[in-house]
């Protein structure tokens, strides 16, 4: 791809706090090549002056607990934004959780993963300045200047807020294209969700609402039960107290008909074998890696040991099917995204969805918000935003 085509389909997009420029809480801030943008090029010495200010970011500096995050500065882009200012909201999602604490090979990211944002953009012909927008990236977006291609950015509707723009993309599609694309969810059938009381446990439970008569099962602590049956539930169940695979039998004793499975491990299985014949397995996580704030050698081991494996041959009797999703390595399909994004604002717009917020933290309490899903209270979708924390 030439230089002149790769800019024209990559959009500049800049996000201003409402602070000031932040201090380096690092002695050594990252390089602009680390954080997945070019080198900015070098001012003369009478602009010096004219400088822009540092830009905050969120960098992974190692594997491990809460500490390994830190909020660092890194050099600002020349020239400097329009004078307009826009918050830039983050969804934090399980991978982040992962990635933070249990990743054993590969190379250190530049930066954690993201689970949606929104943004001001300059530069494209189908966006103009002051646009509110969505876009979708796969790293180096916990900072407030971001570059994303335009393919992947997306306008919000007038009604919604930078918090539901956030919690909508990753969690929403993630939920349709598993219900619909592979799921092929039809009027009468009936689903498991796991996780039912975070984002996209809640946006799977919209998103049944959707078709008549579709019998929801989702598992999820006790005191998140009454919000989940605002939310279309039809059988909550305390995994704590409960066998869920018991619960599901006991109301629909030939299973069901969808499993989402974001657990892995021995779940998997167990979600299987809760298949009616032509019931589809969806997993798209392994939650079960996450025991605590540190990684856990032994569970690891544990979960690999247990991870469900089936053959063709096992597969053409049981009448059942198992497909794996991870929507980060969709990111080239963007017309099959875009699709699925188009529906979704429509069933937004129509009422039918509506993304649900747990709570707001500033960058300074990452690890608050880390700890917030790692020790699952929270109902619904975590948000980051780069601004300092307002006093109430």
């Amino acid at each position: 791809m030439s230089a002149e085509r790769e800019a024209a389909e990559v959009a500049t997009v800049v996000a201003a706090a409402e602070a000031g420029p932040a201090e380096d809480v690092s002695s050594q801030p990252p390089s602009a090549e680390a954080m997945g943008d070019a080198q900015p090029p070098a001012a003369s010495e009478g602009a010096a002056a004219a400088a822009p200010p540092p830009l905050r970011c969120l960098v992974l500096t190692g594997f491990g607990g809460y500490d390994k995050l830190k909020l660092q500065s890194r050099p600002g882009r020349s020239p400097r934004p329009p004078p307009e200012k826009l918050t830039l909201y983050l969804g934090v999602g399980g991978k982040n959780l992962i990635l933070r604490g249990w990743i054993l090979w590969g190379g250190l990211p530049p930066c954690l993963l993201i689970s949606g944002l929104t943004l001001l953009c300059d530069g494209l012909s189908v966006f103009k300045v002051g646009d509110r927008v969505m876009a979708l990236m796969r790293s180096g977006m916990w900072q407030e200047e971001v570059t994303v291609l335009s393919a992947q950015t997306f306008l919000m509707p007038e009604s919604m807020t930078f918090e539901e723009a956030a919690a909508l993309l990753v969690n929403y599609i993630t939920a349709y294209m598993i219900l619909f694309d592979f799921g092929n969810l039809r009027p009468g059938q009936s689903v498991l969700v796991h996780m039912a009381a975070g984002g996209v446990g809640i946006a799977a439970l919209q998103l049944c609402r959707t078709v008549e008569n579709v019998t929801v099962f989702g598992t999820a602590s006790a005191s998140k039960h009454e919000m989940l049956k605002e939310n279309g539930i039809t059988y909550p169940i305390d995994y704590h107290t409960t066998d869920y695979v018991e619960e599901v039998k006991k109301i629909s004793p030939k299973g069901v008909d969808i499993v989402m499975d974001p657990l892995g491990g021995s779940d998997t299985a167990k979600g299987y074998n809760l298949l009616k014949p032509m019931g589809k397995l969806i997993t798209y996580g392994m939650a079960n890696l996450v025991s605590g704030p540190k990684r856990n050698l032994m569970n690891m081991a544990r979960i690999w040991w247990n991870q469900f494996s089936v053959t063709a041959l096992q597969l053409l009797p049981a009448n059942r099917a198992v497909c794996g999703y991870h929507l980060g390595y969709l990111d080239s399909e963007t017309e099959l995204v875009s699709g699925v994004v188009t529906r979704l604002l429509a069933l937004y717009n129509q009422g039918h969805i509506k993304p649900h917020i747990d709570s707001v933290w500033p960058f300074e309490k990452v690890a608050d918000a880390m700890r917030q899903m790692q020790e699952k209270k929270n109902v619904g979708k975590v948000i980051l935003v780069p601004g300092p924390e307002k006093e109430n």
